[in-house]
């Protein structure tokens, strides 16, 4: 086997280094360098801005009032059902996002003496989102007023039928908008807000917890309701993986301090369960590995009803039972998600399917469970680096598919599902997932489109899976001084991952394989060690050294002893940078790198809006755009391409 063949085969993206402005920065905050070079990539380039982003708390905060156009006439809604004893019912959803929002709205609306109940639809039998069954259901009970939650903003036909039926139907939602809005009394999502008010980012439980703390202030009931209120805003925004941008990092971080010491009998319970008890402060990897899971198991494969009573209930009792309810699900969840994976793997490869030429592929195999393919779909995206379309048929006459899409940065779902939706019974979803079903008659046009949308969406460099590096940092420099600086970027997760830093040319020592296919090492550089771990990289055992490696930091805790520990995330083959610098050309700043990629020279040139252009030697075209999402290709041989290149080259140069 050779050296190449025996690391994992990535393309990296180097954050281009501004070393001068990043000394000043550190100087003006008392911070590393390291530190503010990743505050520099993340947009922060400014004093003002690094405070207010350390410090979300400075943020000046407008008035839901001002930003939400309906929230008004909500509350006035549900202030009347609540006075008159109207019965309300909220329809959820059976993600974590949706049962979070779901019990945080019975939560508070029992509070302030709501008549209120629920409704989830079935995963397995009906598929996301309200519906006429439901609506029906409701009216026959006497419900007089609907409440959506995590969904509603495309359900045009069962809101036709709630109105028909005289019924009041309110959608909070966060969702993408469809052409035209169904015909609700009021809608509250904040799509339909403006792209700057820091509300944008919200999960569906965001928008539930906004819209609860608004009505709670109507009643001047806030004080014993909005620390469990942010507890359940806390759990679900991270484990719906909404960006930490915004009103998002601002409230999860007070509510991060808030879930250790839970007043909350379901959440404890969880935290029991999970092996967190001992932890004095959660962080979002902890919600996103150990609670999460465990909550979305149960929509995957059981009752959403158990999770909801986790997390409305205040009997220590019955929260314990569910919550090991949730474990028993969460355990046989991962047992699905280990066999099914190995069966996909086994499927395609000894198919006569090629992901990489089709760059793209879609799976179709029965027996499988709808509940747990999306995560399947992930870790094949995770393998093979393409976008992973996986379906199982619904009926033992295998006449339906129905299935999951999970994504790479430069393709997206939704539009490839829009170019297939004449083959389509049903979909749905956004640029990095999505949900679907056809006839299995239409397997073969289904997937001769979906390869034709790939071929017109991603280039065969996209095909890689992308690791983003935030600084470069020598050995020496990783100590517990470092790690509790970057402390301070917490809560990190989407939209601020946590710092990825890189080594060039280090040895490594002492691997060996340790659990269920993970690798344990030594990184050493000169007189440096420093021990690091590779999650799911056994199949790369033994690595070759020396190599680049990209890595997170991470403190581990052992016989009382804390230290620090490398989570490595990339490797590749000792590669040489040869010149970085910065200069001006027709009155703007650019940065531009002269990298070496196993023989071949490649000029990157990047503006300060994040597009960068890439030529390789020879070449008359090169590609131009954001690095983590589609590029287009240019002829650099044509103005303005041409002018700007000699002008790097001239700066590199000199």
């Amino acid at each position: 086997m050779s050296e190449r063949s025996r690391t994992p085969d990535q393309r990296w993206y180097l954050h281009p280094a501004q070393p001068d402005h990043a000394i000043q920065l550190a100087a003006d905050t008392h911070r590393s360098p390291l530190l503010t070079q990743i505050l520099i990539n993340r947009g922060f380039t400014s004093l003002e801005t690094i405070q207010e982003f350390l410090d979300p708390e400075r943020q000046s905060l407008p008035s839901p009032l001002e930003d939400f156009p309906d929230l008004a006439i909500t509350l006035e809604l549900l202030i009347n059902a609540i006075n008159n004893k109207t019965r309300i019912a909220i329809c959820g959803d059976y993600d974590a996002d949706g049962m979070t929002s779901t019990a945080l709205l019975l939560r508070a609306l029992r509070y302030l003496g709501a008549r209120v109940d629920y409704a989830i639809p079935s995963r397995m039998s009906e598929g996301y989102g309200i519906n006429r069954r439901i609506i029906e259901e409701f009216h026959e009970e006497g419900v007089g007023l609907i409440l959506t939650v995590d969904n509603g903003i495309a359900a045009h036909d069962p809101i036709a039928r709630a109105r028909e039926l005289g019924l009041t139907i309110i959608i909070t939602d966060h969702h993408d908008l469809p052409p035209t809005l169904p015909n609700a009394n009021a809608i509250l999502n904040p799509k339909l807000i403006v792209e700057t008010s820091p509300y944008r980012g919200m999960a569906g439980v965001g928008v539930a917890y906004v819209l609860a703390v608004c009505l709670a202030q109507s009643y001047g009931q806030t004080r014993d309701l909005q620390q469990s209120l942010l507890e359940l805003f806390t759990l679900g925004t991270i484990a719906d993986l909404a960006p930490l941008t915004g009103v998002n990092r601002r409230w999860v971080k007070r509510g991060l301090h808030l879930l250790p010491k839970s007043k909350l009998a379901g959440i404890q319970a969880l935290i029991q369960i999970a092996g967190l008890s001992n932890e004095k402060n959660l962080k979002p990897e902890a919600i996103g590995f150990r609670l999460g899971p465990r909550i979305n198991a149960i929509g995957r494969l059981a009752d959403p009803q158990i999770v909801i009573e986790l997390l409305i209930t205040d009997d220590d009792g019955v929260a314990l039972e569910r919550a090991m309810q949730c474990e028993q699900v969460n355990k046989r969840r991962q047992q699905l998600c280990e066999q099914i994976g190995q069966e996909a793997i086994e499927a395609y490869e000894n198919s006569p399917l090629d992901a990489k030429d089709d760059r793209v592929l879609l799976l179709v195999q029965p027996n499988w469970h709808h509940g747990v393919i999306g995560i399947v779909a992930s870790r094949l995206v995770e393998r093979y680096g393409v976008p992973v379309f996986i379906g199982t048929y619904e009926d033992e006459a295998k006449t339906h598919i129905r299935g999951s899409a999970r994504s790479i940065p430069e393709f997206n779902v939704f539009d490839a599902l829009e170019f297939c939706k004449d083959l389509m019974l049903k979909h749905g979803g956004h640029k990095a997932a999505g949900g679907f079903s056809f006839e299995a008659d239409r397997l073969d046009e289904i997937r001769a489109r979906l390869r034709t949308f790939a071929h017109r969406s991603l280039k065969p460099e996209h095909l890689k899976p992308l690791v983003t590096i935030d600084a470069q940092a020598e050995l020496s420099q990783l100590d517990l001084a470092l790690h509790a600086q970057l402390d301070a970027l917490h809560p990190c997760g989407m939209e601020n991952p946590d710092p990825v830093f890189w080594t060039p040319n280090v040895q490594i020592d002492e691997q060996r394989r340790i659990g269920k296919g993970h690798i344990k090492f030594v990184l050493r550089s000169g007189t440096e060690k420093i021990n690091a771990i590779a999650w799911r990289w056994g199949e790369y055992f033994p690595l070759p050294s020396p190599l680049d490696v990209a890595y997170r930091l991470k403190s581990n805790e052992w016989n009382n002893e804390v230290s620090v520990q490398l989570e490595v995330i990339g490797v590749r083959l000792p590669q040489s940078q040869s010149h970085q610098t910065e200069f001006v050309f027709s009155d703007r700043p650019y940065t531009c790198t002269l990298l070496d990629q196993s023989g071949t020279k490649e000029l990157r040139i990047r503006n300060t809006k994040g597009e960068t252009l890439i030529i390789q030697k020879g070449q008359k075209t090169g590609t131009l755009g954001k690095l983590n999402q589609a590029m287009q290709e240019v002829d650099v041989s044509q103005a303005p391409f041409y002018d700007l290149v000699k002008a790097a080259v001239n700066a590199l140069k000199s």
